[in-house]
């Protein structure tokens, strides 16, 4: 799962990049970045992340699955440095260590445990939260640069964090047609394309590194309360001081990993356009 989305993070960033910036809440960006293999390659890792982590949250608890989703973009910056060439300083291979052990803290801390089901209440405050989402997300459009990625990848994390909520319970279904009749898996779609495309904004205005890092922040931190206080979610007795520390730790290595994979990120992205750039000089110099 962490794997997938470390992929997924990498490849859905680098079509983001290469796409017309748009400024304005429009689905449409999501066909047109269909159009880039590389996006739908990317996409198809994020599925597969997002099965695992469907899975996952059956017994598991929102604090540990969101966290380890988190955790891809550690893998995002080893892929970084395999192929993209990124390099690898002192301080971020600590930043990766720290993650690793975040996580192992909360695996050690989380006890398995079915969810408890949303009753009403919980199911209109999931469709009120698509709305408002949506809305927030008209107005961040017109935001440009570092503070559009942020405001943008914040929304398009609250959204998943949503969805996530929406998957413990509808993941304890015991039936297919419990599952397909079920108003969280509809709910769970809705705040999955709204999330998608809001964090297809965030990667465009030119902070792909942090729009991810907002993402996770925003993502795992509702989700994870959420869960303690209405899904069943469980922590063995006595290691509650091992889950908080392993949750900051783990959110405090996504953020710091950020400063290590941005710049070079852009980096690999300009020395890709340079190449299309002399390509298009020298064609408007053969028309003259």
């Amino acid at each position: 799962m962490i794997v997938a989305y470390g992929f997924a993070n990498l490849l859905q960033s680098v079509a983001a990049a290469r796409t017309t910036v748009h400024h304005t809440f429009d689905p449409g960006l999501l066909l047109r970045l269909a159009g880039h293999r590389t996006y739908l390659v990317g996409l198809s890792c994020q599925v597969v992340g997002f099965v695992l982590a469907f899975l996952a949250r059956r017994d598991l608890p929102l604090f540990l699955v969101q966290a380890s989703v988190a955790a891809g973009l550690g893998v995002t910056a080893v892929l970084g440095v395999l192929v993209l060439k990124w390099r690898l300083p002192a301080a971020e291979v600590a930043l990766l260590v720290l993650l690793f052990g975040g996580i192992t803290a909360l695996v050690l801390a989380a006890q398995p445990a079915p969810s408890r089901q949303l009753g009403t209440a919980g199911l209109v405050g999931l469709a009120v939260a698509i709305g408002v989402i949506a809305v927030l997300g008209f107005f961040a459009a017109r935001l440009h640069g570092a503070p559009g990625s942020v405001a943008l990848g914040s929304l398009a994390g609250m959204a998943f964090s949503a969805a996530a909520v929406a998957a413990r319970p509808l993941a304890s279904a015991d039936s297919a047609e419990a599952f397909v009749r079920n108003p969280l898996l509809y709910l769970l779609i809705a705040h999955s394309l709204v999330g998608q495309l809001l964090l297809g904004l965030a990667m465009q205005r030119g902070s792909t590194t942090a729009a991810v890092a907002a993402m996770d922040a925003a993502g795992a931190v509702p989700a994870a309360i959420i869960g303690l206080l209405l899904l069943n979610d469980r922590i063995w007795p006595g290691r509650e001081w091992l889950a908080g520390v392993g949750f900051l730790a783990t959110l405090a290595a996504v953020v710091g990993l950020t400063r290590y994979a941005e710049p070079q990120h852009h980096h690999a992205v300009a020395r890709e356009r340079e190449p299309s750039m002399i390509g298009a000089g020298s064609a408007v110099r053969a028309r003259r």
